[in-house]
C-alpha cells in the first residue's frame, strides 16, 4: 500500500513538471513572437515623407571593425574645399566599415599611437567619392577620395594588384554607407537605441522628426531671404555703376585738374615737342648729356641692360614729375640711363623713323651706288617732320661720340647699329619679312652713323 502511494506521488509530481515545463515554453514562445512583432515594427518606421528608412539590420554592427589594412602612399590635396600642395608619403592605412585611417610610416608606430592615445588622421567615408585620377599625377596606380567635408586624398601603389584591391574595397564600403551624411547619422541613432522597446523608439523618432520640420522652414525662408537681398544688392551695384559711367569726367577734364598728368612714354614724339613747346623732347636731351657726362667710356654702353625695376621706376618719375636730375645717386648705374632712352623710342606709338617713310628708307639703303645711296638717305631725312628729323640728328650725333670712344667701350658703329636699327626703323606691318627688314634696319642705322657729317652736315643747327 505505501508503494502504490508512492508511485501515485511520483506520477504527479511528473505531471506537475511536465505542466510546469509546457508553460514555461508556452511563455519563451510568446515571448519570441513578441520580439518578433518588435523587429518588425522596428524594421518598417515610415517618415514625415513617406519614405521607408532601410532595415536597422542592414547597419554594420560594428562600425570600427577593421576590413583591410596595409601600406599605401597618400598625399592630401585639399582641405576642406582649399587646394593643398601635393605633397607624397608612406601611410599604414587602417579601413574599418565606414572610416579610413592614415597611420606614419611603420605598423609598429601606428600601435603605439592608438595605444598613447594619439588620435590618426581620420575620413569619414559617409557621402564620399571614389574615382580613378590619372591627370592628378603622373605616378600610375592612383586614385582620388573626396569626402563631403571637401577634404581630398590621393592613394597609390606600384603594385597593381594591390591598388585595385584596396580601391574595390573602399568602393564597396562606400556603397553600403547612406548617401545622406544627416541619413546616417538618423540611422547611426537607430542603431544606438535597437535595444529599447518599439513604443520608446517610435516616440523617439517622432519627436525627432517633428522638431526638424520647424528648423527646415526657418532655414528655408533664410535661404530665399538671403537670395532676394543678394539680388537686389547686385542690382543697386550695377545702378550705381551705371550712374558713374554716364557721370564721370573726360580726360581731358581730369588732365586741366591735373588729376592725370601728360605721360612722355608712350606718347608721339610731336606730341611731346608740342607740350613743351621744342623739336626734342627734355628726357631725350637728359639723358644724352649724362651719357656723354659720365658713360663714354664705360664698357658696353647701350648694349648691357640695366636693372629692370629700376628702369621702370625712372620711368614712372619722368611720368609723374616734371623735374628729374639724373645726377642723384639713384641712377648712378649709366646702364640704367641707357636703358631708359632706349625704352623711350622703343614706345613711340610710331618710331623715330616714321612708318611712311620706311619703304623709301629701304630702298635707298638698296641702292648699287654709295654716294647715291647717301645723297638718297639725306633727302629723306630733310623731308621727315622737325621733330623727327631735329631728335633723329642729336641722337646720331650723340651715337657718333660714342663710336669715337670704341677702344675702351668696344661699341663700334655695327654693334651700335645692331642695337638701334630695329629700335628706330621698322615696318608698320611687323609680320612680313622680319629677317630682310631687321639686314635693312642695321645698315640704314650704320650708314647714318658713319656718314653723319655728309647726312646731316649740311642742315641748319
Amino acid at each position: 500500500m505505501q508503494k502504490s502511494t508512492n508511485s501515485d506521488t511520483s506520477v504527479e509530481t511528473l505531471n506537475s513538471t511536465r505542466q510546469g515545463t509546457g508553460a514555461v515554453q508556452m511563455r519563451i514562445k510568446n515571448a519570441n513572437s513578441h520580439h518578433d512583432r518588435l523587429s518588425q515594427s522596428k524594421s518598417m518606421i515610415l517618415t514625415d515623407v513617406g519614405k521607408v528608412i532601410e532595415p536597422v539590420s542592414q547597419i554594420p554592427q560594428n562600425p570600427n571593425m577593421v576590413e583591410k589594412e596595409g601600406y599605401l602612399q597618400k598625399a592630401k590635396i585639399a582641405d576642406g574645399g582649399k587646394k593643398l600642395r601635393k605633397n607624397w608619403s608612406t601611410s599604414w592605412i587602417v579601413l574599418s566599415s565606414r572610416k579610413i585611417e592614415f597611420y606614419k610610416e611603420s605598423k609598429q608606430q601606428a600601435l603605439s599611437n592608438v595605444k598613447t592615445g594619439h588620435k590618426p588622421e581620420s575620413v569619414d567615408l559617409c557621402g564620399a567619392h571614389i574615382e580613378w585620377a590619372k591627370e592628378k599625377s603622373s605616378r600610375k596606380n592612383v586614385f582620388q577620395i573626396t569626402t563631403v567635408s571637401g577634404n581630398e586624398f590621393l592613394l597609390q601603389s606600384d603594385i597593381d594588384f594591390i591598388i585595385l584591391d584596396w580601391f574595390h574595397a573602399i568602393k564597396n564600403a562606400i556603397d553600403r554607407l547612406p548617401k545622406d551624411p544627416s541619413g546616417s547619422s538618423r540611422n547611426l541613432e537607430l542603431f544606438k537605441i535597437q535595444r529599447s522597446s518599439s513604443t520608446e523608439l517610435l516616440s523617439h523618432y517622432d519627436n525627432d522628426t517633428k522638431e526638424q520640420k520647424p528648423e527646415h522652414r526657418k532655414s528655408l525662408m533664410f535661404r530665399l531671404h538671403h537670395s532676394a537681398s543678394d539680388t537686389s544688392d547686385k542690382n543697386r551695384v550695377k545702378s550705381r555703376l551705371k550712374k558713374f559711367i554716364t557721370r564721370r569726367p573726360s580726360l581731358k577734364t581730369l588732365q586741366e585738374k591735373g588729376l592725370i598728368k601728360d605721360q612722355i612714354f608712350g606718347s608721339h614724339l610731336h606730341t611731346v615737342c608740342e607740350r613743351e613747346n621744342s623739336t626734342v623732347p627734355r628726357f631725350v636731351k637728359q639723358c644724352i648729356e649724362a651719357v656723354e657726362k659720365r658713360g663714354l667710356d664705360v664698357d658696353g654702353i647701350y648694349r648691357v641692360s640695366g636693372n629692370l625695376a629700376t628702369i621702370q621706376k625712372l620711368r614712372f618719375i619722368v611720368n609723374q614729375e616734371e623735374k628729374l636730375n639724373l645726377d642723384d645717386s639713384q641712377w648712378e648705374d649709366i646702364h640704367v640711363v641707357t636703358g631708359a632712352l632706349k625704352m623711350f623710342f622703343r614706345e613711340l606709338p610710331e618710331p623715330l623713323f616714321p612708318y611712311s617713310f620706311f619703304e623709301r628708307f629701304v630702298e635707298a639703303i638698296k641702292k648699287q651706288d654709295y654716294n647715291t645711296r647717301i645723297e638718297t638717305i639725306k633727302s629723306l631725312v630733310q623731308k621727315l617732320p622737325p621733330p623727327n628729323r631735329d631728335t633723329m640728328k642729336i641722337l646720331f650725333g650723340h651715337l657718333t661720340k660714342i663710336v669715337a670712344k670704341a677702344s675702351k667701350n668696344l661699341m663700334s658703329t655695327q654693334s651700335l647699329g645692331i642695337v638701334f636699327g630695329p629700335t628706330l626703323l621698322r615696318a608698320q606691318d611687323e609680320m612680313g619679312n622680319m629677317a630682310v627688314h631687321m639686314v635693312y634696319q642695321n645698315q640704314i642705322a650704320e650708314l647714318m652713323l658713319s656718314e653723319y657729317n655728309k647726312i646731316f652736315g649740311s642742315e641748319e643747327d
